[in-house]
């Protein structure tokens, strides 16, 4: 007779705490594939939940979660009673029991790992990106839903002059960079950007990501996928061997630290297309955000290399809409031959100016952009004000708006 998982997690001592516990309930999950069975489908009652609920986020474990299950729904995250309540024990041995021996390995290292999950139901496969991570003694997880259908190019309202600049048969280098808060929609953007190539053009396409999401099928172009972890040890290694791989195009799936964002700099001034992502919350703050990097003594060179491989930005947010779901809200900056000379002379707050009047080579600020759509009645006035990167900016917006409608 099987002993019930439960009764093995209470045999485990309470004074082993922190990843030593992890370790523990990680042995007894990995010993036992009636254990794994049994919390994978625990999981994925879960993880189907978000689908019915339409959440693009779900987490449990740790203190913070209170033993609850948390789903984010059109920018909201609260705790969801009515999934149940689910143990520290329990949230461990689930979330260990998806882990691979290499993940296992990176969590008792680092106190946190990145990994992906496929879920098949209904003859249907769903993605997820996740991390695990450890919370007052206590492991947490996240779970990001990857949307499995892709936005045809013409649903993000990007302007002509964009379009092309991030087409490789217009384009065939520059570095293109998709920049916003956590759950801006940055991937999104960026997948709709790889097939556009895909379908469009003849080539090779490298993406590098942590880990990998949404998986494009080579179509006009062949397509590699490399997970960091996985199938390369870092976003640099990987950047630095597709060199040998013939590629045209290279997605890093994010510069994260000054070694790949150099890495970046110096692979696209070889005459490579590279698209990446920042976090950061304006066009501007991204170009501060990659020289302040980088060392002081290599800064200098740095802006002139930007202002010779830098050819868009997209920064972007959602927004909530007066329905109750959000929208795309964005600030676009195209890089002109006056706006290189701004980085190259270190005039970077010039450059919001020049985006403010650079519409016909397809700019917009994000104020413009929340004010066309509070005009169009999509979002209101409180959320263009508490969106808008520059306040100030926004109230004089919806003020001379104000003054002409009467």
């Amino acid at each position: 007779m099987n002993v019930p998982l439960s009764h093995e997690l209470a045999q485990i001592p309470e004074n082993k705490k922190g990843i030593e516990r992890v370790e523990a309930i990680s042995l007894i999950v990995s010993n036992n594939s009636t254990y794994r069975i049994e919390c994978k489908a625990k999981l994925e009652s879960f993880l189907q939940a978000m689908t019915t609920y339409d959440a693009s986020d779900m987490d449990f474990g740790g203190l913070g979660a209170d033993n609850k299950i948390w789903l984010r729904i059109h920018g909201k995250k609260s705790p969801f009673p009515e999934l149940g309540e689910i143990s520290h024990s329990e949230a461990t041995a689930i979330i260990c029991s998806i882990l691979s021996e290499k993940n296992i390995e990176r969590l008792v290292r680092d106190q946190s790992a990145d990994f992906s999950y496929k879920m098949n139901a209904a003859g249907a496969s769903t993605r997820f990106r996740s991390n695990t991570y450890m919370d007052m003694d206590f492991l947490a997880v996240n779970f990001r839903k990857i949307n499995p259908v892709l936005f045809p190019m013409d649903s993000f309202g990007f302007p002509p002059p964009i379009i092309r600049r991030v087409d490789f048969d217009f384009e065939q280098k520059g570095l293109i960079l998709i920049t916003g808060v956590t759950g801006s929609g940055k991937s999104t953007t960026l997948d709709a950007i790889i097939n556009l190539n895909n379908e469009n053009n003849q080539g090779h396409i490298t993406i590098i990501g942590n880990p990998i999401e949404y998986f494009h099928r080579s179509n006009q172009c062949i397509v590699r996928h490399r997970e960091v972890g996985k199938d390369t040890t870092s976003f640099k290694q990987g950047t630095v061997e597709s060199l040998r791989q013939d590629p045209d195009i290279i997605v890093i799936g994010e510069m994260r630290d000054s070694d790949t964002i150099m890495t970046a700099l110096e692979i696209t001034d070889s005459g490579h297309k590279v698209f990446s992502t920042l976090h950061t919350g304006s066009a501007t703050e991204s170009v501060h955000r990659i020289i302040a990097e980088c060392p002081v003594e290599e800064q200098e060179r740095v802006r002139y290399r930007l202002a010779d491989v830098l050819s868009v930005v997209i920064c972007q947010k959602l927004v909530p809409t007066t329905d109750g779901k959000r929208i795309l809200a964005k600030e676009i900056l195209n890089v002109t031959p006056n706006i290189s000379a701004a980085i190259i002379n270190n005039n970077v707050s010039e450059i919001y100016q020049m985006i403010n009047e650079g519409k016909e080579y397809g700019m917009v600020t994000m104020e413009q952009d929340l004010m066309r759509l509070f005009i169009n009645k999509i979002i209101t006035r409180k959320v263009a004000i508490g969106y808008a990167n520059n306040k100030k900016r926004i109230i004089d917006l919806l003020k001379y708006y104000q003054n002409k409608v009467g």
